[in-house]
């Protein structure tokens, strides 16, 4: 594996296999964990060469947000994207993806104005922004994303249809713990206490999606759940379509830390 920090670099790099091979992207922040795993391993089963970034960006936190107690260890995740099979890691700093009189960005409406874009404004505009600048910079014929940020996917891709990248975009299923609890790098944040109280975040989705195969409302079902566990403080548990398939979709609070995460009521997974 070689890892890059320059756009030109990485240019170097991919240009020589773009001519009869496929490249994948697993765009990430990170903290890498099973879940971005999943991804690496189903860009490694479709494609020729693998690509994986590792941007925290700036942009998409807000100014009460952790951007700066988020997890960072480049050493680790440099092991263990070799260790998956990544080909290629691009680790840009700062100024190689945002440089100096950077002010273009791209808005995808309707889809980020509600859910985590009501509750995390701006949000979505610097997603969408970063991965298709990533998507330029790399060109891959596929690029991956877990299904537990689903409006993330869904955001990413409505813009590589709206503005006809010539790419395709797969979602992965959520990776879960034993316990449930979906993977994720800010889980790091939770007490041990904060992380039980969290389990019954998928228990409120399971129940919510129990309560939609019999023909009833899903949210009501999965809000009663998580009413149950004083530790929790629900943002949202709204039912919501993106890009043709239908979604419960919750964010919660325990202690300083906030989860997301969801399951597919209706739809393709």
């Amino acid at each position: 594996m070689t890892t890059h920090r320059t756009i030109a670099e990485l240019a170097a790099a991919l240009d020589p296999l773009r001519l009869g091979s496929e490249i994948g992207l697993v765009p990430t922040m990170g903290a890498l964990h099973v879940g971005h795993r999943a991804l690496v391993e189903a860009a490694r089963s479709e494609c020729d060469a693998v690509v994986a970034s590792i941007f925290v960006n700036p942009a998409q936190f807000g100014p009460r947000e952790d951007f700066e107690r988020y997890p960072r260890d480049e050493a680790q995740d440099a092991r263990l994207a070799a260790e998956w099979g990544v080909d290629h890691l691009f680790v840009p700093p700062f100024e190689e993806l945002y440089p100096q009189g950077f002010q273009t960005w791209v808005e995808v409406e309707g889809l980020s104005g509600a859910l985590e874009g009501a509750a995390r404004p701006g949000h979505f505009r610097a997603v969408a922004t970063v991965c298709l600048k990533l998507f330029n910079i790399a060109r891959p014929r596929r690029a991956y994303f877990g299904q537990k940020d689903a409006q993330q996917a869904a955001v990413v891709e409505r813009a590589v249809r709206d503005l006809n990248l010539s790419l395709e975009i797969r979602v992965v299923p959520t990776v879960r713990d034993e316990d449930g609890l979906a993977l994720s790098s800010r889980n790091a944040y939770l007490s041990a206490e904060e992380r039980q109280a969290a389990l019954a975040l998928p228990r409120a989705l399971a129940a919510g999606a129990e309560a939609h195969r019999h023909g009833e409302e899903a949210a009501p079902a999965a809000r009663s759940v998580l009413a149950e566990e004083p530790l929790l403080d629900p943002d949202y548990v709204e039912v919501a379509r993106l890009n043709g398939r239908k979604y419960l979709l919750a964010a919660v609070r325990a202690g300083g830390t906030r989860l997301i995460d969801n399951v597919v009521l209706e739809g393709e997974t």
